[in-house]
C-alpha cells in the first residue's frame, strides 16, 4: 500500500506541474494566434483524449512530462514536413521572434507564478512564526557545519557581515550567502566572537541534510504509527519525543533515519518521553529499513508570531519565491562547477516521489511547499540553454536575433536529437542513482 501511495502523490505532483508548464505554453501560443495541434500530459504513446476545434487535448502513457506541439515549430517530434510549403499566418515560424521567444518562455514563467501563488496563500494563511534564537543546539557529526567547527552551544551573531536575531532570517541569509559561493559566520563562543569560514557546500542538498545544525530547544517528535508496523508494535504514539535509539542520543532527523537504516532487520533499543514519564522498548525495522513512522521538529523554546493581510502577503511570498530560486540556481551553478558532488546531491523521479510522499504525510501546507520548490526547480531547469530544453529552444532564436538568420536545419535537428539522447541517458542515471541510494 505505501508503494503505491508514493507512486500515486508522484503522479498527482508531477502530473499538476506539468499541467500548468505546458498550459503556460498553451495559453502564450493561442494569445499569439498560433494553432496547437496536441495538448498531452504524458509523452507517447497516446492513451486517451478528446478533439476540440483544431487541438487533440490528450493523455499519453509515459508520466514524466508532457508537451503541446505547435504547428510550424520543429521540435522534439522532429516534424519538418511542413517546411516543404509556405509559412501560415497561424504557424511558429511565421510569427515575429518576441512572441515565439514568449511563448517558448512562458511553461517556465507559469512555474514560477504557480509557485509565488502557493508561497503567497501559505504566508497569508498561517503567516509566519520565528523561532528567536540562534543557539545552535546540535551540530549533526558527519555534516560539513560540524567539519568547518561549528558546535552545540554557539549562538550565531551574524552571516556575510549581517546581524541576525531568529532562526529563520539566519537560515535564509546561509542559503543566500551559499548561492553566492560566500559564507562567513560570526558566532558568540565564550568568551569572544570566532568568525569561521564555510565552504558553500555546507548547504549543498537542503532536502536530504539540510545545514546540519538545529536550533537549541529542539524536540524530535513523532506522528501517529502506521498499522501494523514496528512502531505501532513498540507503542509509540503520536507526539511522542524521542529520546535515543540504541543509546545515541536523537537531535535530528537524519539521525534517526541513518540509525533506523543501519540497523535494518535487527533489534534496535528505542527510548522515548510521553508527557513527563520515561518511557523504554525494542522493535525490529523492516528489511528495507523502516519503523512506520513519520517524525518532525518540535520547537520549545521562545518565538514570534506574525500574521499578514492578503496584500502584506503577496510581497512577503515574493520574497521568499526569490530566495528560493537564487538559492536552486546557485545550487545548479555549484554541480555545473563541480563544486559540489552530481551523484550524491540530484535526485530522480525515485527520490521525487518519496519526498512527495513525505511532504503529504506532513499536512496540506508541506505538500503545497514542496509542490512550489519542485515548480521553481523545474522552472530553472527548463530554462537552461540545452538541446530539447525551453531553453535551447530560446537559444536557437537569440542566434536567429543575432545573425539575422536560423540555425540551419541539419545542425538545429542534430543537436535536437544530441540533447534528447543525453536527457534520457540523465533520466537513466538517474533512477539507477535513486535505486541505489533511496528506497520506498
Amino acid at each position: 500500500m505505501q508503494f503505491l501511495k508514493t507512486v500515486l502523490d508522484f503522479i498527482v505532483t508531477l502530473g499538476v506541474l506539468v499541467l500548468v508548464h505546458e498550459l503556460g505554453h498553451f495559453l502564450a501560443a493561442k494569445l499569439c494566434g498560433m494553432r496547437v495541434d496536441r495538448f498531452s500530459i504524458g509523452f507517447p504513446p497516446r492513451a486517451f483524449g478528446w478533439k476540440f476545434g483544431e487541438t487533440d487535448y490528450c493523455v499519453s502513457w509515459l508520466p514524466i512530462g508532457g508537451y503541446v506541439k505547435i504547428a510550424g515549430m520543429v521540435d522534439e517530434s522532429m516534424d519538418v514536413e511542413f517546411l516543404d510549403r509556405p509559412a501560415e499566418q497561424w504557424e511558429f515560424r511565421a510569427k515575429p521572434i518576441w512572441q515565439r521567444t514568449l511563448v517558448l518562455s512562458a511553461g517556465v514563467i507559469m512555474n514560477l507564478l504557480l509557485a509565488l501563488v502557493i508561497f503567497w496563500g501559505i504566508t497569508f494563511y498561517s503567516g509566519k512564526t520565528l523561532r528567536e534564537t540562534t543557539e545552535v543546539g546540535y551540530v549533526a557529526a558527519e555534516s560539513p557545519a560540524a567539519q568547518e567547527g561549528l558546535k552545540a552551544g554557539d549562538t550565531i551573531v551574524s552571516v556575510n557581515g549581517t546581524p541576525v536575531s531568529a532562526w529563520e532570517p539566519m537560515l535564509d541569509a546561509l542559503y543566500a550567502g551559499a548561492a553566492q559561493g560566500k559564507l562567513v559566520l560570526t558566532v558568540h563562543r565564550s568568551p569572544a566572537d570566532t568568525a569561521l569560514a564555510f565552504s558553500p557546500e555546507v548547504l549543498r542538498d537542503p532536502t536530504r541534510a539540510g545545514t546540519g545544525i538545529v536550533p537549541a530547544g529542539t524536540e524530535i517528535v513523532v506522528g501517529p504509527p502506521e498499522p501494523g508496523k514496528p512502531a505501532e508494535k513498540l507503542g509509540l504514539k503520536a507526539q511522542d519525543v524521542l529520546v535515543s535509539i540504541n543509546g545515541t542520543p536523537i537531535r535530528d532527523l537524519q539521525k534517526v533515519l541513518q540509525i533506523v537504516r543501519q540497523n535494518a532487520g535487527k533489534e534496535i533499543t528505542v527510548d522515548w518521553r510521553r508527557g513527563t514519564e520515561s518511557m523504554s522498548g525494542r522493535a525490529v525495522p523492516t528489511q528495507d529499513g523502516h519503523i512506520g513512522i513519520p517524525i518532525g521538529e518540535n520547537y520549545t523554546g521562545p518565538r514570534t508570531h506574525v500574521d499578514y493581510t492578503v496584500l502584506e502577503a503577496l510581497p512577503a511570498g515574493a520574497h521568499y519565491m526569490v530566495y528560493v530560486t537564487v538559492s536552486f540556481a546557485g545550487q545548479m551553478w555549484q554541480l555545473v562547477t563541480g563544486k559540489v558532488s552530481f551523484v550524491e546531491s540530484v535526485g530522480g523521479p525515485i527520490k521525487i516521489a518519496q519526498l512527495a510522499s513525505q511532504s503529504m504525510d506532513l499536512g496540506l501546507l508541506t505538500y503545497l511547499s514542496f509542490m512550489a520548490l519542485l515548480s521553481i526547480n523545474l522552472a530553472i531547469i527548463n530554462i537552461l540553454p540545452f538541446p530539447a530544453l525551453d531553453g535551447g529552444h530560446i537559444a536557437f532564436l537569440v542566434y536567429e536575433a543575432v545573425f539575422r538568420r536560423e540555425v540551419p536545419l541539419g545542425v538545429k535537428l542534430g543537436l535536437q536529437k544530441v540533447g534528447i539522447v543525453v536527457l534520457l541517458a540523465l533520466m537513466a542515471f538517474l533512477i539507477i542513482n535513486d535505486s541505489v541510494h533511496f528506497h520506498f
